[in-house]
């Protein structure tokens, strides 16, 4: 028998890289972006515990995985570490104000 490959490994494989490419932003996109994916693997891993020998990308999974936890991981760190920056500041008018500040200082 020919062997088959998990359906969503490659696009959970796309989600954690984009995951962890967009933890950046403010933590929150990468967080949900690797939640789908890690997600969509679950699901994939209880397919292949099921029929083992019927499917062969099952490192690509395992490497998709370790993707989307890592991204998950660092977008909580960020979101965590952005909220502890806004408390920092006195809060989110102030650092709304600061951001205003900014802007106009740029901005000209």
């Amino acid at each position: 028998m020919e062997q088959q490959k998990l359906p969503n490994v490659t696009l959970s494989l796309v989600l954690a890289i984009l995951s962890f490419l967009c933890c950046c932003f403010a933590g929150l996109p990468g967080t949900l972006l690797a939640a789908i994916a890690f997600f969509l693997l679950r699901k994939d891993e209880k397919t292949y515990i099921e029929d083992p020998e019927k499917y062969s990308n099952y490192n690509q999974l395992k490497t998709a995985k370790i993707i989307a936890i890592i991204g998950m991981v660092i977008g909580i760190l960020y979101f965590l570490l952005s909220v502890y920056n806004i408390q920092q500041m006195g809060g989110w008018d102030a650092y709304m104000e600061k951001v205003q500040e900014i802007s106009e200082q740029w901005g000209g």
